[in-house]
């Protein structure tokens, strides 16, 4: 079995700091760098992201829709960008929110989960509405694989609060808190005395109640530092309880420093530098 994605991010954390660089092609970003919003920008946008995270970053993670806009050349972009990636020895979060039953959560493990799928990720975000348990096919994967699922539990976006907040009546807890439960009892089975290969994704905003992020036993993706407007201290203030678990994530904040490769990277070190401080 391979190092877990909990050690592997542990050991690049150590070397870099803990920020995930976002790769989101969004519109604005393409026409700002001066690139045009098709395939050609897509594939310009890849190779400069590519040059600024290589030794500056440890985790990188794009956003799948905004490759996916463009067919199957943008495809190729994203594989590229993974397979590279991944090649300079940074890990790859793919952000493609999945989640379905059955044999189709077995053919979206096959597609980005261990070797030999065509758009190897070290971690891959999920969508947990159809029950964790349905996820058994991903998270064995994951597991054999030494990779990772982080599953959305409480997000960023306010819509949200209304599914995340509302009261299991099963169990008289949130539905997010009690999927940090049921992520830290799948976690002790899969990885006893150890971070399992079962992360959340947790927006780093305050917000009231606070969650029992140590009921997991999991890493945590927090999204939306920087344009969405979570701060550094946010995060610190978060996940007080787990510093060396978090992963903060940061995209359109950063790439306003593109398009030119060394600015990009200067901006993701300082940010790497600021995180590291306070984690």
């Amino acid at each position: 079995m391979a190092d877990s994605f909990a050690v592997r991010f542990a050991a690049v954390r150590a070397r870099y700091g803990p920020l995930v660089m976002g790769a989101d092609p969004h519109r604005p970003v393409l026409r700002s760098w001066g690139l045009t919003d098709d395939a050609d920008g897509l594939e310009r946008f890849t190779g400069i992201v590519l040059e600024a995270a290589s030794g500056t970053v440890g985790l990188i993670k794009p956003q799948s829709a905004f490759y996916e806009r463009h067919g199957w050349r943008g495809i190729r972009a994203l594989t590229r960008l993974v397979e590279t990636a991944r090649a300079a020895g940074i890990l790859v979060v793919l952000d493609v929110k999945r989640g379905d039953v059955g044999s189709t959560n077995e053919a979206y493990a096959q597609a980005y989960l261990g070797a030999g799928a065509p758009i190897e990720a070290d971690a891959m975000t999920v969508h947990p509405y159809l029950g964790l348990a349905a996820m058994g096919e991903l998270t064995d994967r994951a597991h054999e694989a030494g990779s990772c699922l982080l599953v959305v539990t409480r997000s960023t976006n306010p819509e949200g609060r209304a599914v995340q907040a509302a009261i299991d009546a099963r169990h008289g807890r949130s539905v997010e808190q009690q999927l940090l439960r049921d992520i830290g009892e799948l976690n002790a089975k899969l990885a006893p005395g150890g971070i399992g290969p079962v992360g959340a994704v947790v927006g780093p905003a305050p917000v009231d109640p606070p969650l029992d992020l140590a009921a997991a036993n999991a890493l945590f993706l927090a999204p939306g530092v920087g344009a969405q407007g979570a701060t550094p201290a946010d995060v610190a203030r978060t996940f007080a309880p787990c510093p060396d678990r978090v992963m903060p994530s940061a995209s359109r904040s950063l790439l306003a420093a593109g398009p030119d490769p060394a600015a990009l990277a200067d901006a993701a070190a300082t940010l790497n530098e600021e995180l590291r401080a306070l984690l």
